[in-house]
């Protein structure tokens, strides 16, 4: 994952003139007192990305929150204080671990600016309920969008409009500081208010827009019952909005996407091409069901290449899962899928770029002919009780390797070594 190392990707967004950091945002640069930034991580590669601010300014403090036991020891733990959470799923320590953030901002000189490191993960990470709702009607919300089929940006929505820290509420509670956002994508066309639900930037849905999103999903009727009448509320005017791009305290917002899938997909393109591979076409985008995406997938690949070829892959698929199914996760689903229908000699590897799929201990999985000989009923079966990793894990057949710190979505890399 060296082409995603978060680290590596915050140094080459800073860097130190005396007593001022300059903080490249694409096109712009922001020029910001040393002595007058606080910095805030979240996500699965808050540790990491705290490491590389350290590095450029290592009398810069603040907050981190990441995944309890998800991260190697930080460099920066000096003068950060790391507070753990839960993904992706909040639980107690999420919500204990936003408090003392909120806290912590609010007895900050109002002169400073707030210096946010977003990674994946941080919407189950940095979490506090709207008004009216408690915590564990946003327990119930996060287990239950799992199950919806939503795609991240409408799930997103929802998720926005059920907290008092998302759709720029963090924005918000920070005000008059400004903060500036370093952010690591994992959603599908890098939009920073999707990114872990977009706290310090504005957010351009609605009450309307979640209502609209709650109606689309698998078992809209079996949602908590607290958030959607509090969106109704919303919808009817009655609590108040997310943070528009209209507002004011909008302006107070500046920030940039640091690292991506593109960065991922660019890596793996040069490993294929060092390798002798030929890498063939453009990348893939993986979006909608994992079984859907495994078909699109396989219809590209020729049946006999004359070389060394490769087909890459890269998005964020989802799966339905009913309240009975078995053990796996979306790449693992992917790979089982592709399995059914890989031409001979092809080989393709599924996995999250988090190092974490799913429910299970693996990154991913990986499909060839050696899958192929359980049987296509077997595979069918498995397939059918989502349970890849179940059939997969036994033979070998998955990839681990433990949580890797960052999280760019989801890499699928088939390969084949030509006659």
């Amino acid at each position: 994952m060296a082409a995603v190392e978060p680290a590596r990707l915050v140094r080459r967004s800073l860097s130190r003139r005396g007593g001022r950091l300059s903080v490249r945002l694409g096109a712009e640069r922001l020029e910001l007192r040393v002595d007058r930034v606080w910095s805030v991580a979240v996500g699965k590669a808050a540790l990491a990305m705290a490491a590389g601010l350290h590095e450029v300014a290592p009398e810069v403090g603040g907050i981190a929150i990441a995944p309890a036991g998800g991260e190697p020891p930080c460099p920066a733990a000096a003068r950060f204080r790391i507070l753990p959470g839960e993904h992706p799923v909040p639980d107690v320590a999420s919500f204990a671990s936003t408090r003392a953030l909120l806290a912590a901002l609010r007895a900050r000189p109002r002169k400073e600016a707030v210096l946010l490191l977003l990674s994946g993960g941080a919407s189950s990470l940095l979490e506090a309920p709207a008004r009216g709702l408690r915590r564990a009607d946003l327990r119930s919300l996060g287990r239950w969008l799992l199950r919806s089929g939503l795609p991240i940006a409408s799930a997103n929505a929802i998720r926005k409009h059920a907290s008092a820290v998302k759709g720029g509420g963090l924005l918000r509670q920070a005000a008059p500081r400004p903060i500036v956002t370093l952010a690591l994508s994992d959603v599908p066309g890098d939009d920073l208010s999707v990114i872990g639900s977009g706290p310090a930037v504005p957010d351009p849905t609605t009450y309307a827009d979640a209502l609209a999103a709650w109606e689309r999903a698998r078992g809209a009727d079996q949602g908590p019952t607290a958030v959607l009448r509090h969106l109704r509320a919303g919808a009817a005017g009655r609590r108040p909005e997310t943070v528009s791009p209209g507002e004011p305290i909008a302006r107070a917002a500046r920030a940039a996407v640091i690292g991506s899938n593109r960065t991922a997909l660019a890596g793996a393109r040069r490993e294929a091409r060092r390798r002798g591979f030929r890498v063939l076409g453009p990348v893939l985008r993986l979006g909608g069901e994992a079984r859907e995406c495994a078909a699109r997938l396989v219809a590209r690949l020729p049946a006999r290449p004359s070389e060394p070829v490769c087909v890459l892959g890269g998005g964020e698929t989802t799966v339905a899962i009913p309240a009975r199914a078995g053990r796996g996760g979306r790449s693992q689903e992917l790979a089982l899928a592709a399995a059914l229908a890989l031409p001979p000699g092809w080989a393709l590897l599924a996995a999250g770029t988090d190092g974490v799929d799913g429910p299970t201990p693996a990154a991913g999985a990986f499909a060839d002919a050696g899958v192929r000989r359980v049987g296509l009923r077997a595979l069918r079966r498995a397939l059918d009780a989502h349970d890849a990793y179940g059939l997969l894990a036994p033979r070998g057949h998955v990839l681990r390797t433990g949580p890797t710190g960052t999280n760019v979505m989801d890499l699928v890399i088939a390969i084949h070594p030509g006659r």
